[in-house]
């Protein structure tokens, strides 16, 4: 890298309870540019902190302002992940890593910030509705949790809004879905959409097929959980249509996703579009390019006009989250 001064870096990390992201970037002429980028296994490590030291150990690259995007709520400069038992503070941080600056976001306030930077490749479109320029935006993403959030405008401006809209309640919209809501409150009492619409809500949404003996689990399909990750294993196979526990799982997963993803739009009237993030859309777009997600994307009663006018796209950049704490960092600069 040519100039190594602290002040042209901004250093972004993007975490979430899988896998943390950390990333070195320049300002750029239209967006940050990143330079440098490193995966982490989040369950492995013991905090942020520790991670973040192994990344600037193998990158000695001097920065004193950093951002990132977390998992979980962010109150006061500090955060709880959700799916991790790591406890994040930006004095903490500031102290311990000798940063001049650290700003903690939602990992949803970050994807947002970075959605107006994206180009059309970068955007998969599932429906033909155009976006309205200047208007709100909605974001969902899930992965191993699930996040959503908004950009708002006001006065010629986007804000982000950082939400917590993965734990409001599950609403079935049929009556497999409410056997489906019963047998999660059976486990878990309250029944939140993450528990559905995540990669452990997938694995819950199996569970009920195979449990209410819709269909038996081959042998075959029990020894690939046992070779691969759950979540991964089902969409496999369900993508493939090898299994009908898989296909139905899919579509129960994909259904109420498109229902969820149409409550977002309606909650702020997001003429402006839905745009879906996280790790899990981009891996099942042959899926949700069928029938079904749109038709309860759209499923609104007497507003099915006004949401199937409001263009909904798929995140394809991986490293969209990251992108938009860079952009963070870079906006508080002065």
């Amino acid at each position: 890298m040519a100039d190594m001064s602290e002040s042209s870096f901004v250093l972004a990390g993007d975490i979430g309870g899988t896998k943390t992201n950390l990333g070195l970037f320049r300002k750029g002429k239209n967006r940050p540019v990143l330079k440098v980028a490193e995966t982490y296994s989040s369950p492995e490590a013991p905090s942020l902190e520790h991670i973040v030291k192994i990344f600037l150990t193998k990158h000695q690259v001097r920065v004193s302002k950093a951002c990132f995007g977390i998992a979980g709520p962010v109150i006061g400069g500090r955060a709880k992940t959700t799916n991790l038992p790591w406890d994040v503070s930006e004095t903490r941080m500031k102290r311990k890593l000798d940063l001049s600056h650290v700003f903690l976001i939602n990992d949803l306030t970050a994807t947002a910030l970075a959605v107006p930077l994206l180009s059309s490749k970068e955007l998969f479109s599932l429906n033909k509705a155009k976006a309205r320029k200047e208007q709100n935006i909605a974001i969902m993403a899930p992965g191993t949790g699930l996040g959503a959030g908004f950009l708002i405008q006001w006065d010629g401006k986007f804000i982000p809004i950082s939400s917590e809209g993965g734990h409001v309640d599950f609403a079935p919209n049929s009556k497999a879905e409410v056997e489906l809501w019963r047998y999660l409150r059976r486990k878990y009492g309250h029944v939140s959409i993450e528990r559905v619409i995540s990669g452990p809500g997938l694995v819950n949404i199996y569970s009920w097929l195979k449990d209410s003996g819709r269909h038996r689990e081959p042998l075959w399909l029990a020894r690939k959980f046992e070779e691969m990750e759950s979540a991964a294993a089902i969409s496999e196979v369900g993508l493939a249509n090898r299994h009908p526990l898989c296909v139905e799982a899919m579509n129960v997963f994909v259904s109420v996703l498109g229902a969820v993803a149409g409550n977002l739009a309606l909650t702020a009237m997001t003429t402006g579009g839905v745009y879906l993030g996280g790790g899990i859309p981009p891996k099942i777009l042959p899926k949700l390019q069928e029938p079904l997600f749109i038709q309860a994307y759209k499923n609104k009663g007497r507003f099915e006009k006004i949401v199937e006018k409001i263009p909904v796209k798929v995140i394809l950049n991986e490293k969209t989250a990251l992108l938009g704490a860079a952009q963070c960092g870079f906006d508080k600069e002065n």
